[in-house]
């Protein structure tokens, strides 16, 4: 068994993968925890700013529970996940960076990969069907996940929305499997053919499926008028209900298929954004991120008319950043930006991979404070576990997260400079600004991007240019080599993938080997 110092030492160094094993903590009033990820949220989708100023989109947005939430708790100014959704989702179970577990691209067709063609690069063979609870199950990643050492400690385990942890058909499909005891529509798909309730979310009425992305398991709201984030709010409030007749802690993972195409329109507020004079794109896509925070605040609520919101801790975060690339442009469909950050979902660049977090744990975590450390996706299995007092645990992964409680507690070691890495030797399906097969390394106030295809290398100094406008990487050669170093043995270190050229058929350079 491990320590929680063990378990910082293999955050650090990971070696091994380790015997399965854990141990609770014997407190009694262990806190209930509540995990709200919403899907492709940018930064800037809110009116809670997370920068040091408000922008127009701050200005646009309501989503009052947010702000609320904020006010109980501690935003994180510097929080990123990966560029798009398997691989952050699979990092939030596993504890692992995607250059580790190899899902670093979008999961969905069995032994299939939904990587765009390239001219140039042949792309490696990724666990294109996602991470697993079982050994020797092709293209997957063996884990122990968090949820199933969370259920193993005692808690009751709830998962409701999006799933997207392995491809269809394949045991990671389904979120039982990883130690869900209750799954409420989470399947293999990465987005929603329908949010609305009048058209069965996707499904057709003898129960088959009318698209991939059909949402399944919703059946009672069937041609009704309702949207399918209310319809998923209601479901995981009857969940808690139960919950509590359990006398366990609970782990609730409300996975939201909200903010993710299609822009079907939430009436409920809908109408307001036309008013404000948006486009009907624009309005659709407000309404859903307004009928999101509404689903905070109603779940908020439940946890105050029943006693339970003094011991229950909140943790908000999104998979990726919001939609906003050169092929919306193109489409006339764009219904979102980033600003001040550069680009969107899928980019190396600050749009893709910053996200709106914030956590609520009262008696812990000052209210109304703020935290600019950097953190990371995986650093929130370590930290979850510690929350529910999981001082000991083995699992078959080793673990790249590092816990965020220091930050959470203002008992964290300032002088430490944290790095992070992502690894996307991929390409996905849209065009744009930092989107491409890319490595990236965050250090400090610096950030090196290689891109595989042409070995070009971007250096942005992103305290002092956050919109990643002015690449220094000719007029500071040493610090590239210096970040291009790290990047290289961190990658090595995790025997992280890298494309192929198809003229030559070598594996493209190493980013310290140009």
């Amino acid at each position: 068994m491990i320590s929680k110092k063990q378990a910082l030492a293999i955050a650090i160094f990971p070696l091994l993968g380790i015997a399965d094993q854990m141990k609770a903590s014997p407190e009694e009033d262990r806190p209930n925890i509540i995990l709200f990820l919403v899907d492709d949220m940018g930064w800037q989708d809110t009116s809670l700013p997370f920068w040091t100023e408000k922008t127009s989109y701050n200005e646009i947005y309501e989503t009052p529970n947010m702000e609320r939430l904020a006010q109980q708790g501690m935003m994180f100014t510097q929080a990123y996940a990966s560029s798009v959704s398997s691989p952050s989702r699979c990092s939030l179970l596993t504890g692992m960076n995607a250059a580790r577990h190899r899902v670093t691209n979008w999961t969905f067709p069995k032994n299939g990969s939904t990587d765009r063609k390239s001219d140039v690069l042949e792309f490696p063979k990724w666990n294109v069907n996602g991470i697993c609870q079982v050994a020797d199950i092709p293209y997957t990643y063996q884990v122990t996940a968090l949820p199933q050492l969370l259920k193993d400690n005692g808690y009751h385990t709830i998962h409701c929305g999006k799933a997207h942890f392995g491809a269809i058909n394949t045991p990671g499909e389904n979120p039982h499997h990883f130690g869900f005891e209750v799954n409420i529509a989470g399947h293999a798909g990465g987005g929603l053919a329908s949010y609305l309730g009048e058209n069965n979310f996707g499904n057709k009425e003898d129960g088959s499926a009318n698209h991939p992305f059909s949402i399944p398991g919703l059946e009672k709201y069937w041609g009704k008028d309702i949207f399918v984030t209310e319809a998923l709010t209601i479901e995981a409030i009857s969940a808690l209900r139960k919950a509590q007749q359990y006398e366990q802690p609970f782990f609730l993972y409300m996975s939201h298929y909200a903010i993710h195409v299609p822009l079907d329109k939430d009436m409920r507020f809908y109408p307001k954004y036309i008013d404000k004079g948006l486009t009907p794109q624009e309005a659709a896509y407000a309404s859903l991120i307004e009928g999101m925070d509404k689903s905070l605040g109603d779940l908020m609520d439940y946890l105050e008319a029943n006693n339970l919101a003094d011991n229950t801790i909140i943790l908000f975060m999104s998979d990726n950043g919001g939609l906003s690339s050169e092929s919306n442009w193109r489409s006339g469909m764009l219904h979102t930006q980033n600003y001040p950050l550069n680009s969107g979902k899928g980019s190396a660049y600050e749009g893709g991979i910053r996200e709106p977090m914030i956590v609520s744990w009262p008696g812990k975590v000052s209210p109304n404070s703020r935290c600019d450390k950097q953190l990371i996706i995986e650093d929130f299995f370590p930290s979850i576990l510690e929350m529910a007092g999981v001082e000991e645990y083995t699992t078959v992964q080793p673990i790249d997260g590092i816990s965020f409680i220091p930050l959470l507690e203002g008992t964290d070691d300032s002088s430490l400079v944290r790095t992070l890495i992502w690894n996307f030797p991929n390409l996905w399906g849209n065009v744009g600004p930092g989107i491409g097969s890319t490595c990236t390394i965050r250090q400090g106030n610096w950030k090196l991007i290689y891109y595989y295809e042409t070995g070009e290398k971007e250096l942005f100094n992103i305290h002092e240019d956050i919109g990643e406008k002015n690449n220094q990487a000719a007029l500071l050669p040493n610090k590239v080599k210096q970040l291009s170093k790290e990047l290289g043995s961190r990658l090595r270190s995790m025997d992280a993938q890298r494309p192929t050229l198809k003229k030559t058929g070598e594996q493209v350079a190493w980013p310290d080997e140009i």
